[in-house]
C-alpha cells in the first residue's frame, strides 16, 4: 500500500496543467470516483487494523495535496479569464439588430382594406384549400369552363370522390359568407389564391387579391362605380377612370376597370404597352344565379362585387419592375420600404 501512495504521489507531482483541457483530464484521473485516489481509498478498506492509522494518515495527505494542486490551477485559469473580460471595451458600439417592417404587399393591402373600412366594408376569411362547389359550381362556373382544366387550377389529389383544389380567386369566401350571413352584406376577402401559371416579371403562380361584396336591397351599378370612384381617388388620387365590358361567370353585367397613367414616362409607356390606360380590377354585379345557389332570394337582393390584385397595385405604386423581387426574401430589396 505506502509503494502505491508514493507512485501515485509522483504521478501528481509529474502532472503538467497547462489548461482548461488538461485541469479536467486531472481532475477526472485523480479525484473522480474511478481515479486513482478513489482506488486507494477502496484498497484501505482490506487492510489490517493495526496498519489502518497510519496508512490513513498518508492516504489523507495525498488527498490533500491532490486537491490543493487542482484548486491552485483552477484559480489560476479563473483569474486568467477575468482579466481577458476587463480587457474589452465596453464603450464599442454593438452589432444591434436591425427593426423590420412590413412587407410592401402588406402595406399596400392593410392601406387598401383601411379606405374600404371607412365606408362600411368588414374583413372576411376564408380557407386557401377548397371545394368544387365554393370556388367553382356556386359561383356559375359551368362543368366545361377553362378555369377548371389543370392548366389553370392546382388540384389536389384526395381519396374521396370530391373535388378539391388550391383556391384561385378568394370569390370562394364570398359564398361562404352568403350562404352563412343574411343580407345587407358589405365585406372584403383579402388572401393570397393560386393559378397554374408561368412565372415572369410579372406574373406568378400565387398573388394576393382583394375582393369585395355588397348584397343589399337595390344595389345598382351606379353604386359600384361610386364605390370604387371613392377607392381610386383615396389611393391613386384623382385620376381618369374608364370601364370596360368583360366576361365573369358570377358577374352580369361585368366590367374591367382602368386607371389612366399617361405615357409621359418610359415606365408608364411600358407599364400601359403604350396606351396610358392600366388594368387595375375586375368588377360587376352579382349574377341572380349565384345569391340562388348561395340561398339569398334573387328577387329580393341585388349586389356588386369587384376584385384586385394586391401584387400588380404594389408593383404601381412603388413602381418595382419584376413581381418575383417582392418574394425572394432579399434584404436588399425589402429595407427599402421601411
Amino acid at each position: 500500500m505506502n509503494d502505491k501512495i508514493e507512485e501515485l504521489k509522483e504521478k501528481v507531482k509529474n502532472f503538467s496543467i497547462e489548461n482548461r483541457e488538461t485541469l479536467e483530464i486531472f481532475r477526472t484521473k485523480f479525484l473522480s470516483k474511478k481515479g486513482e485516489l478513489n482506488e486507494i481509498f477502496e484498497a484501505f478498506k482490506l487492510i489490517a487494523g493495526e496498519e489502518k492509522k497510519d496508512v490513513g494518515k498518508k492516504i489523507n495527505s495525498l488527498r490533500t495535496s491532490i486537491e490543493d494542486k487542482y484548486n491552485e490551477a483552477k484559480e489560476k485559469f479563473s483569474l486568467l479569464k477575468k482579466s481577458v473580460r476587463e480587457e474589452k471595451d465596453f464603450s464599442l458600439p454593438v452589432n444591434a439588430y436591425k427593426i423590420g417592417s412590413e412587407h410592401p404587399i402588406s402595406k399596400v393591402k392593410n392601406e387598401i382594406l383601411d379606405i374600404f373600412e371607412t365606408i362600411g366594408f368588414k374583413i372576411a376569411k376564408g380557407p386557401e384549400i377548397e371545394d368544387d362547389w365554393h370556388n367553382f359550381s356556386a359561383l356559375n362556373f359551368p362543368e366545361n369552363h377553362p378555369a377548371r382544366d389543370m392548366q389553370d387550377t392546382f388540384f389536389i389529389k384526395g381519396n374521396s370522390e370530391e373535388k378539391f383544389a388550391l383556391r384561385t380567386h378568394t370569390s370562394s369566401v364570398q359564398v361562404r359568407l352568403m350562404e352563412t350571413d343574411k343580407p345587407p352584406i358589405r365585406a372584403l376577402m383579402p388572401g393570397r389564391v393560386y393559378r397554374n401559371e408561368a412565372v415572369s416579371a410579372r406574373s406568378n403562380f400565387f398573388f394576393h387579391q382583394i375582393e369585395g361584396l355588397y348584397i343589399d336591397e337595390n344595389v345598382s351599378f351606379s353604386d359600384l362605380k361610386q364605390t370604387l370612384y371613392y377607392f381610386v381617388s383615396q389611393f391613386f388620387g384623382e385620376r381618369e377612370i374608364r370601364f370596360r365590358p368583360s366576361y365573369f361567370p358570377f358577374t352580369e353585367p361585368s366590367a374591367e376597370m382602368d386607371i389612366f397613367l399617361g405615357i409621359a414616362t418610359e415606365q408608364d409607356y411600358k407599364l400601359t404597352k403604350g396606351t396610358g390606360w392600366l388594368e387595375i380590377l375586375g368588377c360587376g354585379m352579382v349574377d341572380p344565379n349565384v345569391l340562388t345557389n348561395c340561398g339569398i332570394d334573387a328577387e329580393k337582393y341585388s349586389g356588386f362585387a369587384f376584385g384586385m390584385g394586391i401584387d400588380r397595385i404594389t408593383m404601381l405604386k412603388y413602381g418595382i419592375k419584376d413581381i418575383r423581387q417582392m418574394f425572394e426574401n432579399d434584404l436588399r430589396f425589402l429595407e427599402q420600404f421601411t
